[in-house]
């Protein structure tokens, strides 16, 4: 799916959400927990979708609290923006806020420890 390669997709349904976590096995995915109404979450955005583009190795979503609650309910999620790090269907990290250095340097932690071979 390069096609899908270097940009955010947002998930509107819950099927929608399943089938990319499905399409990304293997991959890192980042999880934009965001909200319409939420302030710093408009202010992220386009970073994420900066980061979307320079790392093309992983997977970002973007799912809307209020769209998906069962998806937001299933991680926890308290909070927006909270960026979950998927690596192999388990959470690996997880950055509250919109703290875009920290969401960086977790993307390139876990993109390297993911393509380093044993």
């Amino acid at each position: 799916m390069a096609a899908e390669e270097g940009v955010v997709i947002a998930c509107h349904t819950n099927e929608e959400f399943d089938a990319q976590m499905a399409k990304a096995a293997g991959k890192l995915v980042i999880i934009d927990f965001t909200a319409s109404w939420c302030g710093p979450c408009r202010f992220i955005a386009p970073v994420f979708a900066e980061y979307a583009k320079k790392f093309p190795g992983a997977v970002f979503l973007k799912v809307d609290v209020d769209e998906l609650k069962e998806v937001a309910e299933k991680y926890a999620v308290e909070a927006m923006p909270t960026f979950l790090y998927i690596k192999d269907g388990k959470e690996v990290d997880k950055v509250v806020g919109a703290r875009k250095e920290e969401l960086q340097s977790n993307i390139v932690k876990h993109i390297e420890t993911g393509s380093a071979s044993a």
